[in-house]
């Protein structure tokens, strides 16, 4: 799996990929990560990728030219994604369906935008990691790739820790606990302690509908109205 991140900041993105879980997964060769510089590819004199926007309005925009160019100059099929505040929400099984592709590559930009002539033409989807504004679309392009690098095979050692994680079915994740059984007067439950697999089981998923109820509320909507279609 090969993922390119077109930006004009690639420094920014770099550290993230030099420890943990990534970087196994690049030194394994799981995933690969390239990275493309718009600058390098501007056609304009004074090697600028931003000009005035048309009409009017405050700050600059990312030129198209430089970003087609970019896109251009990579060779092999490539599901093209940009990053924006406009695009549709990216959740978990976006995250799962993506992990299929063999390379994807993520525009990032910067300043207030991109021009939209680049994004009708060249991007493939467009997401957006949450109703916020951030100084640039790196942050979400590496947010993405993180999720969807968790479900490449073999980038995660244990792969059924996935099978229990947040977002699946439309359920938040149970709480967990680790040793000391008490701290700071806290314990954790009894039942846990026993080793009941199966009561274990069932406790850890009341306890994870519980947890959805009080978080994520439209979450919980969502699972009752699966659970009554399953009963009919």
């Amino acid at each position: 799996m090969k993922f390119t991140f077109i930006s004009l900041f690639p420094n920014i993105i770099k550290g993230y990929f030099s420890d943990s879980i990534l970087k196994r997964a690049i030194d394994s060769g799981f995933i690969k990560i390239d990275y493309i510089n718009p600058r390098d590819y501007t056609e304009d004199k004074h090697n600028r990728v931003d000009k005035p926007i048309i009409g009017g309005g405050a700050g600059m925009l990312m030129m198209p030219q430089p970003l087609f160019s970019a896109v251009e100059s990579i060779k092999d099929k490539a599901h093209i994604i940009v990053v924006s505040p406009v695009g549709k929400p990216f959740k978990q099984s976006d995250a799962k369906r993506l992990a299929k592709k063999g390379h994807i590559v993520f525009v990032s930009g910067r300043y207030e935008g991109i021009d939209e002539r680049f994004i009708e033409k060249c991007a493939d989807e467009v997401f957006s990691i949450g109703d916020f504004i951030l100084t640039g679309g790196e942050l979400a392009s590496m947010v993405m790739c993180d999720a969807i690098s968790r479900n490449v095979e073999g980038v995660l050692g244990n792969s059924d820790s996935l099978s229990v994680e947040s977002f699946e079915e439309s359920i938040l994740e149970a709480p967990s606990f680790t040793k000391p059984k008490i701290y700071s007067e806290i314990g954790v439950p009894s039942e846990f302690l026993k080793g009941n697999h199966a009561k274990i089981s069932d406790l850890k998923n009341a306890m994870a509908k519980c947890k959805t109820k009080f978080f994520r509320p439209d979450m919980h909507n969502e699972l009752k109205l699966s659970e009554r279609k399953k009963k009919r």
